[in-house]
């Protein structure tokens, strides 16, 4: 046996002991989420199992912290000139991708063009439409350089706006705002989001992404704050079956489920105390409405006797445990920039019977026998889901409905939606992506993608380019209120459920703060031992 010099055997002693060391100390958060993102290319995402992910690999100008508030990302600063059209902003020295690039002002042109460019096909495109020329590059009529945002210099970046709009900085915690690496984006085209060929420029990078497995990332060494970063890598499984996020949280294999089996609610209030999290969640659960053409379900007068007789208070406590309120509007309580006495369906206090017989009588005028029409429930794959329609057919059985369920796959759910897909009645969910009654009620205006019911009101539509067009914030919020009484007297959508946030989080877990826009990232985490 070879005999190493005794310096040289403690040094390499010492080098395994530090090794042994370095390795012990790498820190890993497993991270439950809803399902896996179809898509890392930010342009074309919409849900919030997305967002989660995107906003752990990219940092956009602005960011939400551990309380949900809008704090400096890239930018450092920024300047709102007085007739509030120019924002001005300074953005940080030390940015830089993963790759080591500084993240310049031109990066955020490049991807604000490249989102409204109709050939992406982005489907929330349009949540940028207050900025200048936005809304006209997306239907072709503008070219992309002639959009309202120019670098100025490679720290400065300027956005002018259409109109004032008292949420724009709020809209820019969005992944549609987020940043690209040009160069990448460029060379490599739809395989730009692939491991090992990604460059991103948040706190993490991504390492590997195993569909219906897990999304593995580990810290960004370049980002400008990794020396405050706790967790070192990120793991994100996705379940869309509750209950296996439960037991593996249990089992101590996850440390956050971002949603919890509600009919498991009693055991965990019971079994898991404070790690069991529930806070207020600016969001809406409603059922869209659409049926194919002759379908009795394109008279409102069908679609106003089902609205009738769902027993929302029945859903909420029983199917939902408390965890959802009953709801009667499509835009939630509590936002922002709203009127004091927002429109709601207007029968949330009377007997349910009563209701029943005004839907009785309803469907006769619109001439619907008992039992001549059957319609499909869809839904995506979770039991909450799957509950809740079963519930909602026991209840249209009470006025000679008859009802069929359709469970889908969840990664595909939306897309099929967005895409136009055929449906009767389907479950949605909508969640604020900035507290303004504008981001619940644009869903409906003619020619969005997340308009559903592919519902068409020319009224509603001139009532919501009035109000984008208005400063004077009351007047706005007023014209918003009629249109959205338009909305609830038509029911393409049938509000249900106001949503609270519902999670998993181990007491190992520090820095989870509840917020009412539910977000947590990584970066403001660390994990005890």
């Amino acid at each position: 046996m070879t005999r190493l010099p005794l310096r040289t055997g403690a040094c390499l002693l010492a080098m395994i002991v530090a090794g042994a060391g370095a390795a012990a100390a790498q820190v890993t958060l497993v991270r439950g989420n809803d399902t896996d993102p179809a898509t890392l290319d930010h342009h074309l995402t919409s849900t919030v199992a997305e967002s989660r992910i995107l906003n752990d690999l990219y940092e956009g100008l602005v960011v939400q912290d551990a309380r949900g508030e809008v704090v400096p990302g890239v930018a450092e600063s920024w300047e709102i000139s007085e007739d509030g059209l120019t924002y001005s902003f300074k953005l940080r020295d030390d940015a830089k991708w993963s790759n080591g690039d500084p993240v310049v002002a031109g990066d955020f042109v490049f991807a604000l063009r490249r989102i409204v460019t109709p050939a992406t096909a982005a489907v929330y495109a349009n949540i940028l439409y207050p900025i200048l020329n936005a809304e006209a590059v997306a239907s072709g009529q503008m070219t992309p350089e002639e959009l309202g945002v120019e670098a100025v210099d490679d720290h400065t970046l300027q956005i002018t706006l259409n109109a004032p709009t008292p949420y724009f900085l709020e809209l820019l915690t969005h992944q549609s705002s987020l940043p690209l690496h040009p160069a990448t984006v460029e060379a490599e085209g739809a395989n730009f989001t692939r491991p090992g060929v990604m460059v991103t420029n948040g706190a993490y990078k991504l390492v590997s992404f195993v569909p219906n497995d897990r999304i593995v990332m580990e810290k960004n060494e370049h980002f400008h704050g990794a020396q405050d970063i706790a967790v070192d890598r990120v793991e994100w499984v996705p379940f869309e079956d509750r209950s296996a996020c439960l037991r593996r949280f249990e089992a101590q294999e996850v440390q956050i489920c971002t949603d919890v089996p509600a009919e498991q609610m009693s055991y965990m209030r019971q079994n898991l105390g404070e790690k069991l999290r529930i806070a207020p969640y600016l969001g809406t659960y409603y059922l869209p409405v659409k049926g194919a053409d002759g379908s009795p379900l394109k008279d409102k007068r069908v679609r106003q006797a089902i609205s009738l007789v769902l027993d929302r208070d029945f859903i909420a406590e029983q199917v939902w445990q408390e965890t959802m309120l009953s709801g009667y509007s499509i835009v939630p309580p509590g936002i922002s920039n709203y009127v004091e006495t927002p429109p709601s369906l207007d029968y949330a206090e009377e007997d349910l019977l009563d209701r029943e017989d005004r839907a009785k009588a309803l469907l006769e005028e619109a001439g619907v026998a008992e039992g001549s029409l059957t319609v499909q429930l869809s839904y995506n794959s979770s039991e909450n889901h799957r509950n809740t329609m079963t519930a909602i057919a026991d209840m249209l059985k009470n006025i000679g409905i008859n009802a069929t369920l359709n469970e889908m796959e969840g990664t595909n759910y939306f897309n099929y939606l967005k895409e136009g897909g055929a449906f009767d009645i389907v479950r949605a969910g909508w969640i604020g992506d900035y507290s303004d009654p504008q981001n619940f009620l644009f869903l409906f205006e003619g020619g969005v993608p997340f308009n559903y019911p592919r519902w068409e009101n020319a009224d509603y539509d001139a009532l919501m380019d009035r109000a984008a067009q208005t400063q004077d914030l009351d007047a706005r919020a007023q014209i918003m209120a009629e249109a959205e009484t338009i909305l609830l007297d038509e029911v393409p959508a049938i509000p249900l459920l106001t949503y609270s946030s519902r999670a998993l989080v181990s007491d190992r877990v520090q820095g989870y703060e509840d917020n009412l826009p539910d977000v947590h990232q990584t970066r403001w985490l660390s994990l005890s031992q």
